[in-house]
């Protein structure tokens, strides 16, 4: 705009060093009082061009009165809906931009995002070129992405419709994405980070179902292993076949869980990361499954959690597994008992709860977490689940989270 007689008015002050910039023109601009006695000046050709982005911004008409009337404000109210063309407008700015009482700065952000979604891939690949844009345009007035890991994980900030769900828009969003292997995560964008963690063992924190790997030693691996497979997808009762397969480890020796841990179990990529992550930042972390103690102890000591639940074997005096686990068997209700005791215990809120699971008998401590995640789940978990992680590994769970990789613990 007329940038000398703006100066005479005292509209502009001096250069600082938080100056604003419009389009080329470097400047620090202040409240104009007694704006009524200036007038208003026609736009010319060397005025500014502006780039509002009016998503979820509407100019509220009844504030906008004469410059004469002193009771009246112009102002910009922060509507949280988007504007009807979905698309960046430039402002041709006159004297006008200078006269409104508060704000008088253009801000970096018309307002702020209700949700966000977070695409994510394995950390020993990158993210094709063109997914984060593949994405945003089947998001509700999606606003500008941000790298948690340059190439490994983007958050791109949204707010929806009134009427949109947001498992809806997340599985336009999948379908949108085609088979790129990339992990998304869709939620509100308040209260990300979690203060609670709960993590199922087998096949989540581990690569193995560890009483598979037991029968193993007395031939029976096969038949365990798809009996548990069965149990996972939530074809049959997880207690009654838990009693089966334990069953078959009668006179075991005890000792060969050693044995197994040392040689045999396999810690899941990024699951120290995850558990220390959160340790530092105030979250508790626990181990449950449905597996038996003798694995979760010193499994979950390896990770780094705070304690660990699972299913007791019984044992003979000879050292020997009796082929019989104490009851009630921790399975489903039970996870789900174990999820909200230590919400209770720690004062911790639904919403500030994070529970990873594979297998059915995960389904109801991940429905009742404020973050709910299917890790390369069986199909019925991964459909049910509010989130789900299919090809990247335990770290995405601290990118759905908003962390950085530079705020990560590492191994």
């Amino acid at each position: 705009m007329g940038a000398r007689r703006a100066k005479r008015r005292g509209s502009i002050a001096k250069e600082a060093a938080n100056r604003i910039i419009l389009r080329r023109v470097h400047m620090s601009v202040k409240q104009m009082w007694r704006a009524s006695r200036l007038g208003i000046a026609r736009p010319r050709r060397n005025d500014l061009e502006v780039a509002v982005n009016l998503h979820g911004v509407r100019v509220d008409h009844h504030a906008a009165n004469t410059l004469g009337d002193r009771k009246g404000k112009w102002r910009l109210a922060a509507g949280g809906r988007p504007c009807n063309k979905h698309r960046n407008l430039v402002l041709h700015v006159g004297w006008h931009f200078f006269l409104h009482p508060a704000p008088y700065w253009v801000p970096r952000t018309a307002y702020p995002m209700t949700h966000v979604a977070t695409l994510i891939v394995h950390p020993v690949r990158r993210m094709p070129d063109d997914i984060g844009a593949r994405a945003a345009r089947n998001l509700p007035a999606a606003g500008a992405p941000a790298w948690l890991d340059p190439g490994v994980a983007l958050d791109i900030p949204f707010t929806p419709h009134d009427a949109d769900d947001t498992g809806v828009i997340a599985k336009r969003v999948r379908a949108a994405l085609g088979g790129a292997q990339v992990d998304m995560v869709v939620q509100q964008a308040d209260g990300r980070r979690k203060r609670l963690l709960l993590a199922d063992m087998d096949s989540t924190m581990i690569g193995q179902e560890c009483v598979d790997e037991l029968a193993d030693f007395v031939g029976q691996k096969a038949r365990v292993a798809a009996i548990t497979e069965r149990a996972m997808r939530g074809e049959i009762e997880f207690a009654p076949a838990l009693r089966e397969r334990v069953a078959l480890l009668a006179g075991l020796p005890a000792k060969v869980v050693d044995e197994v841990i040392a040689k045999r179990i396999t810690l899941t990529p990024g699951g120290r990361t995850l558990v220390r992550t959160m340790r530092r930042h105030g979250a508790h972390t626990c181990l449950v499954s449905g597996g038996f103690t003798v694995f979760t102890g010193p499994i979950a000591a390896l990770i780094g959690f705070d304690e660990n639940r699972g299913n007791r074997l019984a044992v003979a005096n000879d050292g020997r597994f009796l082929g019989t686990v104490a009851e009630p068997v921790i399975g489903r209700e039970a996870k789900l008992r174990t999820l909200k005791e230590l919400r209770e215990r720690l004062g911790v809120a639904r919403s500030e709860t994070l529970v990873v699971g594979d297998g059915a008998n995960d389904l109801a401590m991940i429905a009742d977490a404020g973050l709910g995640v299917a890790f390369r789940a069986k199909p019925l978990v991964a459909e049910a689940a509010a989130a789900r992680i299919d090809y990247g590994d335990l770290t995405a769970l601290l990118y759905a989270q908003g962390y950085r990789r530079e705020e990560f613990v590492g191994e």
